[in-house]
């Protein structure tokens, strides 16, 4: 995916994950259910911390530039009575989505990612955001009793860019290189590459991943391989080929 090409799609994304996440939060039984897929947390805590994130990062793409400090989050608790909570989730977004418009795709910022396959840019943030507003609603709707399915358009970029700003690096793997390659039945593959100048990917042709040979191969859905990657299902509900450590070890990684 290109950033600015798509960056109306991601605001768009953005948008309808967070509405998606303010009804979890409304359906829910109450603020203080556990969320089964963030130990330690209540449903309150999970919307302070999407809010949190929605706000700060609204403040970083217009007042920050690449290399300054980063920026504190002091001052962003939510409210812990539900309706003015869900009314505070809302303007979060507002915010976000109002200091994205403005601040266009093309903007520098401060990240806290290496940018070597995602950029400093605000459209790098609204790519990173997308993921943040569907792992999270996914968490809600864990803690509300209705989980669902993630929607596949957001799912498949949710990959690519998970490999692209959290996984690409240069930080020297610590085993013997690898290679980890990702199957989504309706989005394509990508090939994860980790050895001592770190962790690289390129996504693969549709030849390239009938005739590889990994270390390992991972199959399943767009949602799936989504979910597995933010450790929210394990790796065994999908189909693993080859080294089935391999995945283990990258996870501890970090």
């Amino acid at each position: 995916m290109t950033d600015h090409l798509h960056f109306p799609a991601l605001l768009r994304m953005i948008d309808e994950r967070s509405a998606a996440f303010r009804a979890a939060v409304a359906e829910a039984p109450s603020l203080d259910a556990d969320v089964p897929s963030c130990p330690g947390w209540t449903l309150y805590d999970l919307a302070n911390h999407l809010s949190e994130g929605d706000r700060f990062w609204a403040h970083i793409v217009l007042n920050t530039a690449p290399g300054d400090e980063r920026p504190s989050k002091d001052g962003l608790a939510a409210p812990r009575e539900r309706e003015e909570l869900i009314s505070w989730l809302a303007d979060s977004t507002e915010q976000l989505l109002t200091a994205l418009r403005e601040a266009g795709p093309d903007r520098s910022c401060w990240a806290w990612w290496e940018p070597l396959a995602s950029p400093h840019t605000v459209a790098a943030v609204a790519r990173r955001r997308v993921p943040e507003s569907l792992i999270h609603t996914y968490d809600a709707q864990l803690a509300s009793g209705n989980p669902q399915e993630l929607p596949a358009t957001e799912a498949a970029d949710a990959i690519e860019e998970f490999l692209a700003t959290v996984c690409t690096g240069t930080v020297p793997w610590p085993h013997e290189p690898a290679t980890m390659d990702y199957h989504a039945a309706e989005a394509g593959s990508w090939r994860q590459t980790v050895d001592a100048a770190g962790s690289r990917f390129t996504r693969l042709t549709a030849a390239e991943a009938d005739g590889s040979k990994p270390t390992a191969a991972i199959y399943g859905t767009a949602s799936e391989m989504a979910l597995l990657m933010y450790m929210r299902i394990p790796a065994g509900s999908l189909r693993v080929e080859g080294d089935a450590d391999l995945l283990q070890r990258l996870q501890n990684w970090g």
